[in-house]
């Protein structure tokens, strides 16, 4: 039963008529009538009020399932692939290797005189991943959002997805998450499940974090949340930028190119090269791979939309062109792509070389697929080990420490007018003015 069904339910049992419920909440009578017929959903910050005016718990409201039992999982290992599975696991060793190089530890610095200077560094204690379910399934980026954090030492990972019409999660992403060493799983999707991660529910515990795609519904929730507790970012669609010169095959920049195009039509495929003859025969061989490609419509569509062949004169302007897109997924396909990419600024993830294909990285390399979209790739990097630890200085002085430098900061203080604070400072060496 969905949210809009179950606050249908349950007014009616508490007497409730729309309008009625509307004023209780400060909303419209259309905005009641929209949640029950599943056009639209209530704000996260109205769940909490419609679970007590209705007389029910957030669980009961949101329609959760229980946590995923030993049998499920056992069912999803026997409905999966062996061979799968084998892929799966050597896909997230690869992941761990390439992640636990990541890894900070804390560090002190002391000296003779008794200071002690240092930075504390925890893991974070409670993360929540989400991943989408509906029509497709991506256990490659269940891996990609849980190994990190494993690796970063979280103490427990919740994940929550929805399930189908069946009640069932699709098999691949159980297997994944079992693998990658999520704690729990919860069958619930949507912004009510962000929702419940962000303000905790009676089965379902508040986390500290939430990482993980999803929706427009979802991303617009962790923007919502975001304060309460901490989000990774709020993805865009996919994007993929390749430099080439006359030297790259046009096959593999086409195929390369629709492999991002063929994601949503909202995905942007970018080429940008200094060869004019090159440009012309990706397009071609672009034209060939769309006849033949299963997702061909969504394909024609982003690139009609948001798709681009860009030619310069030299190799610094497509650079300078590519740095300030700044892509999600950046290929270098020329004759020197080291050289290239030296001077490469923004970009979420750099892949050099003609072998070096986008999907590499979505699947098996190891570098984390979870990357900057919209430009961000200008201030924003990768989702890493970092983005589940915090830190902490550490401050220590001895009193002789303190007695070389009292005065000064004394003095600072009271250049800002806090007397309060040089006051604290001076109290310690009160007679020896």
């Amino acid at each position: 039963m969905d949210i809009g069904s179950v606050i249908k339910k349950y007014r009616k049992e508490s007497g409730f008529t729309q309008e009625e419920m509307a004023n209780r909440l400060g909303v419209t009578t259309p905005a009641v009538n929209k949640w029950e017929n599943g056009n639209s959903k209530p704000d996260i910050d109205l769940l909490a009020p419609i679970a007590r005016l209705l007389h029910i718990s957030l669980d009961t409201l949101l329609a959760f399932r229980e946590n995923l039992t030993d049998a499920e999982i056992e069912e999803a290992y026997a409905l999966v692939d062996r061979k799968l599975v084998e892929i799966i696991r050597k896909s997230l060793a690869n992941i761990r290797t390439y992640h636990e190089k990541q890894r900070q530890t804390s560090w002190f610095d002391s000296k003779p005189d008794g200071t002690i200077l240092g930075q504390k560094v925890t893991a974070l204690h409670r993360v929540g991943v989400y991943v989408p379910g509906g029509k497709a399934a991506y256990p490659s980026s269940v891996l990609m959002n849980i190994v990190p954090a494993k690796v970063a030492g979280v103490d427990e990972i919740i994940m929550v997805t929805p399930p189908g019409k069946d009640g069932k999660v699709t098999p691949t992403t159980l297997v994944a998450a079992k693998e990658a060493g999520a704690d729990a799983i919860y069958k619930v999707g949507g912004a009510q499940a962000i929702g419940a991660l962000a303000y905790g529910t009676e089965s379902i515990p508040k986390v500290d974090k939430i990482v993980g795609p999803g929706n427009i519904y979802v991303a617009l929730a962790k923007k919502a949340v975001y304060g309460y507790v901490s989000i990774d970012a709020i993805a865009g669609p996919s994007e993929i930028l390749v430099i080439a010169d006359e030297t790259a095959n046009p096959r593999f920049v086409a195929a390369d190119l629709l492999s991002q195009a063929e994601h949503d039509e909202l995905a942007s495929a970018i080429l940008v090269t200094t060869s004019e003859e090159l440009a012309k025969k990706v397009s071609d061989e672009t034209d060939k791979f769309i006849k033949e490609l299963s997702r061909g419509e969504i394909i024609q569509k982003s690139l009609d939309n948001y798709g681009y062949i860009l030619v310069t004169d030299t190799m610094d302007e497509a650079i300078e062109t590519a740095n300030e897109i700044a892509s999600e997924h950046l290929e270098i396909q020329t004759k020197n792509p080291f050289d290239v990419m030296t001077k490469i600024r923004n970009a979420g993830a750099i892949f050099i070389g003609e072998y070096a294909s986008e999907p590499l990285g979505d699947y098996f390399a190891g570098p984390n697929h979870v990357l900057p979209t919209n430009g961000t790739a200008k201030f924003f990097s990768p989702l890493s080990v970092d983005d589940f630890i915090k830190k902490s200085s550490i401050i220590g002085y001895s009193e002789e420490a303190l007695r070389d430098i009292h005065k000064d900061i004394q003095a600072f203080a009271e250049a800002e007018q806090l007397t309060a604070h040089a006051n604290s400072i001076k109290v310690r060496f009160e007679g020896e003015e």
